[in-house]
């Protein structure tokens, strides 16, 4: 019995429709949109423009041009970052914040932006009465994760979209961990710059991502190169989405990406999230009743697909690698690249067992899970 049970990090099997829909892409399309007006660039599109509509449709983007697709959230939040912050900027994050903010955030404060993370509680929420404490006059941005990747805490990011506005500073969400498991309306939330990977909640293939930048902001190109059109100019385009979708975009993993999202609303984002929740309920039962068991992150109210712990006496790692040798069993173990929130939870620097069922995953599963951890840690 195979059980993966790492979803955090990415979704696992795949639907049918979305192996289907890049596979046909592949053969019987296989160039990319834009370099030809031939009729198999012309497919290449419209695979594209169908994925860019779906995708602005599912997280409440009016504008499709405005939602650009990378490779991963990691690229959308660098593109957001870079293509906004100047020296002498301000910006206000937490202290909980994956790597793939934490790291351009550091960058950037090297750069001669300035930078303050306000700190989490122990269960890894943070308080909007903080953020706003937090803002100057020269803040330029609020940035940070929608849920934890370790806790699967969730922040108030429509209380802390108000305060962002109200300073009159841009608000950039990281929804790695909440596309796909919580309904996401970027306007209506007010959120100016959302990123989000396509491989995780949204059941796309790995190297999609996307970045919705709101009416009114122009960010500077992460980089340049061909698009398509404009090619007797030197300067990147203006408009958008050229402006910053530089290179060969990939026509197969867009295509996998729209049948991920078909598959998200044929299902039901509310069903989705009761079946994922259940589980992660079930998870956490067992785990109250495994003798030597800490847990991190919140232990009742919302919370997302994560859940972190460790075990008293025993190395997350040697759990991790005993799970996968001895039972074929994929979790995540270690610092999960978010080092200062196991610093926010008391968990660093070991770091911790972290489990994320998905929507794929049985009540068997959780189960076989829990008697395996008991059967290693007696």
């Amino acid at each position: 019995m195979s059980v993966f049970l790492d979803n955090a990090a990415t979704s696992f099997p795949k639907p049918d429709a979305v192996y289907r829909a890049m596979d046909a892409a592949m053969r019987e399309v296989g160039v990319a949109p834009g370099r030809g007006g031939y009729r198999q660039s012309l497919a290449a599109a419209r695979i594209v423009f169908e994925a860019r509509s779906a995708s602005a449709r599912f997280f409440g983007v009016s504008d499709s041009s405005r939602l650009i697709f990378t490779h991963s959230a990691t690229e959308s939040i660098n593109i957001a970052v870079f293509g906004l912050l100047k020296p002498g900027d301000h910006v206000v994050s937490t202290s909980v914040e994956h790597n793939a903010l934490a790291r351009p955030l550091h960058l950037a404060k090297c750069r001669g932006v300035e930078v303050t993370f306000v700190r989490s509680d122990p269960f890894g929420v943070v308080s909007e009465q903080d953020i706003a404490r937090a803002m100057r006059r020269n803040t330029r941005m609020v940035a940070l994760a929608h849920c934890s990747n370790v806790t699967g805490a969730v922040q108030p990011i429509a209380e802390i979209a108000r305060i962002a506005r109200q300073g009159g500073a841009f608000f950039l969400v990281d929804a790695a961990q909440s596309a796909g498991f919580f309904p996401i309306d970027a306007e209506a939330t007010g959120i100016d710059l959302l990123a989000a990977p396509g491989h995780k909640g949204l059941f796309g293939p790995p190297g999609t991502g996307i970045l919705a930048v709101g009416t009114g902001i122009t960010l500077e190109p992460l980089q340049v190169g061909g698009t398509g059109g404009s090619a007797s100019s030197p300067e990147p385009p203006e408009q958008m989405p050229e402006r910053l979708e530089s290179g060969t975009i990939n026509t197969p993993a867009l295509a996998g990406l729209k049948a991920g999202l078909e598959f998200v609303e044929a299902t039901g984002l509310d069903a989705i999230r009761a079946k994922e929740t259940a589980l992660v309920d079930q998870l956490l039962e067992g785990l109250r009743g495994t003798a030597g068991v800490r847990l991190y992150g919140p232990q009742q109210g919302e919370r997302g697909a994560a859940v972190s712990f460790n075990v008293d006496g025993h190395d997350p790692a040697s759990v991790g690698f005993l799970l996968d040798s001895d039972y074929d069993i994929s979790v995540r173990v270690g610092l999960h690249c978010a080092p200062d929130a196991h610093r926010s939870i008391g968990s660093f620097p070991e770091g911790t067992i972290r489990v994320s069922p998905g929507f794929f995953n049985t009540e068997a599963d959780i189960d076989f899970f829990l008697k395996a951890l008991r059967e290693i840690i007696s």
